[in-house]
C-alpha cells in the first residue's frame, strides 16, 4: 500500500506595495527617534577649574570654577554693550550683583555674584560663588574677588554714572530676556 504523502498548502497573504512603504517608513522614524535619544547632546557640564575668556582691549571675563554656565547670559550682556559702545567710551565704573540663574547652580541654590568694571576702556566681568548664603554678605565677597581691579579705583564722575548707568541697563535688558533675577548690590560709598 503506497501512502500519499499529505501536502499542506500554505497560504500566502499578499501584503500590497504600499504597506510595505509604510512599514519601512515606521522602521526609520523609530531609529531616528532612538538614535537622538541616546545620541542627542546633552548638558554642558561644570567646569572644575576657573574659566577666562579674554578679547584684549574688548573684556575680560573670569568665571569662578562651576560657574562656565553664566557665560551666555555673560555674552549677552557683552552684545549689549557693544551696541552702546560702552568698551570705546573713557572713563571706570563698577557695578555688582547677585544673579539668580536656574541654569547655573552653586553651593548656595542658584545665586553667583557679579561683577562687571569699566576700566580704561576694558570691560572686566568677575564671576563668583558666594561664600554664605547670607547676602550681607555677598558684596564683601565679591568686592575681596575683584579687589586687584578694584585697587585704586578712580572717585566717580558724571562720564562715570553714564557708564554705570549703561553697565545697568545692558544687564537689566540681558535678564529680562534670559527670564534671570538681577540684584544689584550697593554699598555706603556707592549710595
Amino acid at each position: 500500500m503506497l501512502r500519499r504523502a499529505s501536502v499542506k498548502r500554505i497560504k500566502y497573504r499578499i501584503i500590497p506595495i504600499g504597506a510595505l512603504e509604510m512599514i519601512e517608513t515606521l522602521t526609520l522614524i523609530t531609529l531616528c527617534v532612538l538614535f537622538l535619544i541616546f545620541f542627542r547632546p546633552g548638558k554642558t557640564p561644570p567646569l572644575e577649574s576657573q574659566l577666562v575668556i579674554e578679547r584684549p582691549g574688548q573684556y575680560r571675563i573670569m568665571l569662578a570654577p562651576k560657574l562656565n554656565l553664566a557665560q551666555p547670559f555673560i555674552e549677552a550682556i557683552i552684545d549689549r554693550l557693544a551696541k552702546s559702545n560702552v568698551s570705546t567710551q573713557r572713563g571706570s565704573a563698577r557695578q555688582f550683583f547677585a544673579v539668580s540663574d536656574r541654569q547655573v547652580a552653586t553651593a548656595h541654590g542658584d545665586i553667583y555674584l557679579l561683577a562687571i568694571i569699566v576700566r580704561e576702556g576694558m570691560i572686566h566681568f568677575v564671576g563668583v560663588q558666594p561664600v554664605s548664603g547670607d547676602p550681607a554678605k555677598h558684596l564683601e565677597t565679591i568686592k575681596a574677588n575683584a579687589k586687584d581691579l578694584l585697587e585704586d579705583f578712580p572717585i566717580s564722575d558724571e562720564r562715570s554714572r553714564a557708564l554705570e548707568d549703561s553697565l545697568f541697563g545692558a544687564i537689566q535688558e540681558a535678564s529680562r530676556e534670559r527670564g534671570i533675577v538681577v540684584d544689584q548690590l550697593k554699598d555706603q560709598a556707592d549710595i
